[in-house]
């Protein structure tokens, strides 16, 4: 019996032969690859840069300089000035009025929404799926309505003779008057805004309802368990990340609420409905740039801290 001995130096030769040739090929595929995809988000990339990143730099130089209307063509020859215009910005009157009026618009209508647009999910994924079609597409309409159509409508409702005083009045009540009023003016505005963004977080529900698992429901009804159970034990507990996700999209546009109160009001009476967001609008309007910027992110630091909170306090019960 002849035994056949392999040479491995010949094969070992073989090898290294062909791995220069075919690592070469692997390396031109990824750079060919990779080529392909800087094509492709090249016009993001480009885009992000120059409406997005440049203006995100330039607002927080400008943030730390004496930038004015009349320093425009020179925009190079201001001053630093380091952290004056955020001291200017957090002492100002009328920017802690706008803060105060910003966080009591947050606190309303936060919680409002979500509980409001939760409810009509809960009710929508408990009927058919035509119906709730039709529901879900009347409750998203407003989201899509310009708001300067919204304003007008809301704006003839809450006047003397409108909607609104014709139902208090039914009842014996004199109604105020609601957009001239300092006392009603901030409520009227967090009314309209509730209404009008309750279909966006009821559709995100509506998603994370029909994501748990049916079984899961069947099983608590062959346990006993009744409606309110089920919603406070299972639903809920279940759907802590969408809350969550529902949490930080809602406060967060509720904090840069500017729409609202610049179509609705213009900031008064007695900027009584002034809003972070429209008193670094009104900077900018009257020419001070880096006033405006400094607002700006101190408004951003704001939506952030509240971020982390919301992390936080919904990390505790996932």
């Amino acid at each position: 019996m002849t035994i056949t001995q392999r040479r491995p130096g010949k094969v070992g030769s073989l090898a290294a032969q062909r791995r220069p040739g075919k690592v070469g090929s692997l390396a031109a595929q990824r750079r060919r690859s990779s080529l392909i995809a800087w094509i492709f988000v090249s016009p993001f990339v480009l885009t992000f840069g120059v409406f997005g990143l440049i203006p995100l730099v330039s607002s927080l130089v400008m943030s730390f300089t004496d930038l004015r209307a009349r320093d425009i063509r020179t925009p190079l020859n201001v001053d630093f000035v380091g952290f004056d215009n955020f001291v200017t910005v957090l002492t100002d009157e009328t920017f802690q009025r706008a803060l105060l009026n910003t966080l009591i618009f947050v606190a309303i209508g936060v919680p409002t929404t979500l509980f409001i647009a939760l409810v009509l999910a809960v009710m929508l994924n408990s009927v058919g799926r035509r119906v709730a079609t039709f529901f879900r597409v009347g409750y998203y309409t407003p989201v899509i309505t310009t708001i300067v159509a919204v304003a007008i409508v809301w704006r003839i409702m809450y006047q003397n003779t409108g909607v609104f005083n014709t139902i208090l009045g039914w009842f014996g009540v004199t109604g105020p008057n609601w957009l001239s009023d300092p006392n009603t003016a901030l409520l009227a505005i967090t009314i309209m805004a509730i209404w009008r963004n309750i279909g966006v977080s009821m559709v995100i529900f509506l998603a994370g309802l029909q994501g748990i698992p049916s079984d899961v429901h069947e099983a608590a009804a062959l346990d006993g368990v009744n409606a309110a159970q089920k919603l406070f034990r299972i639903t809920i507990p279940m759907m802590m990340s969408t809350i969550l996700l529902n949490a930080i999209l809602v406060t967060t546009g509720y904090m840069q609420f500017f729409d609202e109160p610049f179509v609705m009001t213009e900031g008064g009476p007695l900027d009584s409905t002034t809003s972070v967001a429209l008193q670094v609008y009104n900077q900018f309007k009257y020419g001070n740039y880096s006033v405006g910027a400094a607002g700006a992110y101190v408004l951003f630091a704001l939506i952030g801290i509240l971020a982390i909170v919301q992390f936080r306090f919904f990390r505790q019960r996932t």
